[in-house]
């Protein structure tokens, strides 16, 4: 499930803004524009994505040098890519939520690592022990690994 094809996001006022997102990661401006962007918002934590992924090892290295270089921001996203993860070292200042329902689920071990499901309701993500950050993402990064968010 990605709620990013459906909605707002596929709108046709919308669309182009993404394209035009995407097509500046793939410049050499991006990582110093990205620096620059985060710095003059005096951000503390950054949630990379709110749709989509990434998308190759070197769209991932641009952002783990926009993080070494920002060593006091908490950066985290959300990936089912996960194969680009393997064998990586990761930033200290970042923070993997490895997303269910990918086609390569047999990357994550759901007894240690950081990962969010979807659940239907609140009380199945509850009952279920993961913590609910559909509300409030940021609940993401805390102690708890478990990390739920109910469909909308």
């Amino acid at each position: 499930y990605c709620y990013a094809s459906k909605g707002a996001y596929i709108w046709s006022n919308v669309k182009p803004a993404f394209q035009r997102r995407l097509d500046c990661t793939k410049t050499n401006d991006f990582i110093p524009m990205m620096i620059g962007e985060i710095l003059s918002k005096k951000a503390t934590h950054i949630r990379i994505h709110d749709s989509g992924d990434f998308y190759s090892r070197e769209y991932l290295h641009k952002w783990f040098k926009i993080m070494e270089s920002l060593p006091q921001v908490e950066f985290y996203a959300y990936s089912k890519s996960l194969p680009l993860f393997v064998n990586e070292r990761l930033p200290k200042n970042f923070t993997l939520i490895k997303s269910i329902g990918g086609k390569r689920d047999d990357l994550i071990d759901f007894k240690k690592d950081r990962h969010a499901k979807i659940f239907k309701t609140e009380q199945d993500l509850i009952s279920a022990g993961y913590i609910n950050a559909s509300d409030d993402d940021l609940k993401a990064i805390t102690a708890n690994k478990l990390v739920g968010l109910v469909i909308h």
